[in-house]
């Protein structure tokens, strides 16, 4: 992947209040949280929508970008220019975010869901809901194999 780098897709922008990106998604994601005057979640419940663990510590939580940064660039944000990348890191219009389990983002790295698939099946619908909701209006690329995968995923939606 010539050229790619984490630090070429600038992420966890500031959202005001001195919040970012990544706590943004902490207080969205979660429920009952309480923030310190830096916007650190000191507090709170959250469910992690790949595996349906439920969490009450923020550390055991991972950031996740539904469609990984290194996907992206694979499938064309490497023609993009600064803004556009930040703007895809930052993502919070589209469901680019997610507040997961550090084990289940960690499992999936920077794979599509022709290599990777929540573990938890009935969220595999709103898994490829999400993740060609984030890949179209970017205008990023699908593979065959990927595409395959997504249909099997959205087949799930009217089990």
């Amino acid at each position: 992947m010539a050229g790619y780098s984490r630090d070429t897709f600038p992420h966890w922008s500031s959202h005001g209040d001195k919040c970012d990106a990544l706590e943004t998604v902490l207080q969205l994601d979660g429920s009952g949280v309480e923030r310190d005057d830096q916007c650190r979640a000191t507090s709170g419940s959250w469910v992690s929508v790949y595996d349906g663990k439920t969490f009450t510590d923020a550390s055991d939580l991972d950031i996740d970008h539904m469609v990984p940064l290194a996907n992206a660039w694979r499938s064309g944000a490497r023609y993009w220019d600064q803004d556009k990348r930040k703007a895809f890191a930052n993502d919070l219009t589209h469901p680019q975010l997610l507040a997961v389990s550090a084990a289940t983002a960690r499992g999936k790295g920077d794979q599509g869901p022709e290599e990777w698939q929540p573990p938890l099946e009935s969220y595999w619908c709103v898994y490829g809901r999400a993740w060609t909701s984030v890949k179209s209006p970017y205008g990023l690329s699908v593979t065959e194999d990927e595409k395959s995968t997504l249909v099997k995923m959205l087949d799930t939606c009217n089990a």
